[in-house]
C-alpha cells in the first residue's frame, strides 16, 4: 500500500511538472518549482526523465534574476501524435494532431446514408489511411460522435443519425488497431477541444461549450474536467422542452425541444415553409433546393424574413443559456457549431435574451462568446482527452491492446 501511494506520488508530480511546461511556451527549472511548489530536486529528477522520454527539450537560456542564467525548456511539440474524430451527420473528418493540437494529416469522407453498419466502415476507412500517415508514436484515438455516450465504457449508449445503439466503439476500435480509445459525445469534445486549446482562459478552469448543429448539445468543464453528471449524460440541452405549447415533434419523441426551434435543421425547415408559401425570394424558388449556405447569403443580403428567423433560433438559444446559467452560475459559454456561422446578429440576439431572461447581476457576469477553433475543435477535444491523460505519453507504460 505505502509503495502504490508513493508511485502514485511520483506520477502525480510528474503530470504536474508537465502540465506546467505545456501551459507555457518556455519556462526554468526554477521558475517550475515556484508554480508547482515542488524542491528543485524534485522538478530536476522529473525533468531529466522528461528530456529522456522526448517530451520535453532545452531551448536556450532566459534572462537572470541573479546568479547564473537558466535554461529554458519547452514541450516538444511533434514527440507525440494523436488522432481525432468528428462524426458529423453530413461528413466524418479525422486528423492527425500534434500536442499543441497542430493537424498533420487530415482525411475527410462523406456520409451517404444512415445506416449503422456503413457508418462504422467509414470510421475504419478514415482510421487505416490515417495509420498509413506515418506519423509516430501514436498515443491513441479519441472520436466525438453525435448521439448518448458512456464515456467509462466507450459505449455510444444512442446515436439516432449513426443508427449505433450501445455499440461498443472503443472496444472495436482498440482490438483493432491496439491503441487506447477515448469517445466522447461531441458537444463534450468541443468543450475539451476550447478548454484545452482555445486562446482566452476559463475562470476557475469553468466552462460551457453549446455545439450547435444539427442537434443541439452542452459540453461542461468544472474545475478543468468534464463535468458527465449521474449517468454520463450531463449537457443534453437539445432535448429539454423550451416550446410547451403546440411545439413541433422533435426525433426524441417530445415536442417543443430546443433542437426544433434552435438547430440547423430547425432553421432549414423553417426557411423552407416560408419560401413554400411564398414569403420569401430566396433563389433556389424550390424549399428542396434550400441549403444553410443559401440561408447564409439571403441573412448577408440583408432579407428581413430570414433575418427574423435566424434571430428567432438567437432568442431560444438564449433562453437555453439563461438557464444553465441560472442553475450551474459558470461564467463563461462560448457557442460552436454550424449556427455561428450567422455571427454577430445572431450572437447579440441570444446576449441581449440572456440579459432579459436572467438575474441581472448573472448576466452581467456571463461572458458568450463564439468559440476560436473552427470546425476543428471536436478533433482537437477528442484527441486532447487522450493528451490530458499524461501517463498515455510516456513509452515506458505497458502496451496496450
Amino acid at each position: 500500500m505505502e509503495k502504490a501511494t508513493r508511485q502514485h506520488t511520483k506520477e502525480h508530480n510528474r503530470n504536474l511538472v508537465l502540465k506546467t511546461i505545456f501551459a507555457q511556451n518556455s519556462i526554468s527549472r526554477a521558475e517550475i518549482a515556484r508554480v508547482t511548489g515542488l524542491t528543485r530536486t524534485t522538478v530536476s529528477e522529473i525533468v531529466a526523465n522528461l528530456l529522456e522520454e522526448g517530451l520535453v527539450s532545452e531551448i536556450g537560456v532566459g534572462s537572470s534574476l541573479g546568479g547564473k542564467n537558466p535554461i529554458l525548456l519547452s514541450l516538444v511539440d511533434d514527440s507525440r501524435y494523436l488522432i481525432g474524430l468528428d462524426l458529423a451527420r453530413d461528413q466524418f473528418r479525422g486528423a492527425v494532431v500534434n500536442l499543441r493540437g497542430k493537424t498533420r494529416e487530415m482525411v475527410t469522407l462523406p456520409v451517404n446514408s444512415n445506416n449503422g453498419d456503413e457508418a462504422l466502415a467509414l470510421v475504419y476507412e478514415i482510421l487505416d489511411r490515417l495509420m498509413q500517415a506515418a506519423c509516430l508514436p501514436l498515443v491513441g484515438i479519441g472520436i466525438g460522435t453525435p448521439g448518448l455516450v458512456n464515456i467509462a465504457e466507450g459505449t455510444v449508449v444512442n446515436s439516432v443519425n449513426l443508427d449505433w445503439k450501445d455499440l461498443p466503439l472503443a472496444r472495436l476500435m482498440e482490438e483493432r488497431y491496439h491503441l487506447p480509445v477515448s469517445i466522447l459525445n461531441d458537444s463534450q469534445a468541443a468543450a475539451i477541444g476550447e478548454y484545452t486549446y482555445g486562446k482566452a482562459p476559463a475562470s476557475e478552469g469553468n466552462l460551457i461549450v453549446i455545439n450547435a448543429r444539427h442537434g443541439i448539445g452542452a459540453g461542461i468543464v468544472i474545475h478543468g474536467e468534464l463535468f458527465q453528471g449521474d449517468g454520463g449524460s450531463a449537457g443534453e440541452i437539445g432535448h429539454v422542452v423550451v416550446v410547451p405549447v403546440d411545439g413541433q415533434l422533435c426525433r426524441c419523441g417530445n415536442r417543443g425541444c430546443l433542437e426544433t426551434v434552435a438547430s440547423t435543421q430547425a432553421l432549414l425547415k423553417r426557411v423552407q415553409t416560408l419560401v413554400s408559401h411564398s414569403v420569401i425570394t430566396l433563389r433556389p424558388p424550390s424549399p428542396q433546393g434550400i441549403t444553410l449556405d443559401t440561408i447564409e447569403e439571403a441573412f448577408l443580403s440583408g432579407d428581413q424574413v430570414v433575418r427574423q428567423a435566424v434571430l428567432e433560433t438567437g432568442r431560444y438559444m438564449g433562453l437555453a443559456i439563461s438557464s444553465l446559467v441560472g442553475t450551474l452560475n459558470i461564467q463563461k459559454i462560448v457557442l460552436t457549431g454550424d449556427m455561428t456561422r450567422f455571427g454577430a446578429p445572431w450572437l447579440e440576439e441570444i446576449q441581449e435574451t440572456i440579459a432579459r431572461t436572467m438575474l441581472s447581476r448573472l448576466a452581467q457576469d456571463t461572458q458568450v462568446e463564439i468559440g476560436q477553433l473552427g470546425v476543428n475543435n471536436i478533433i482537437l477535444g477528442a484527441s486532447a482527452m487522450l493528451a490530458n491523460n499524461y501517463s498515455l505519453l510516456f513509452k515506458s507504460q505497458p502496451s496496450h491492446g
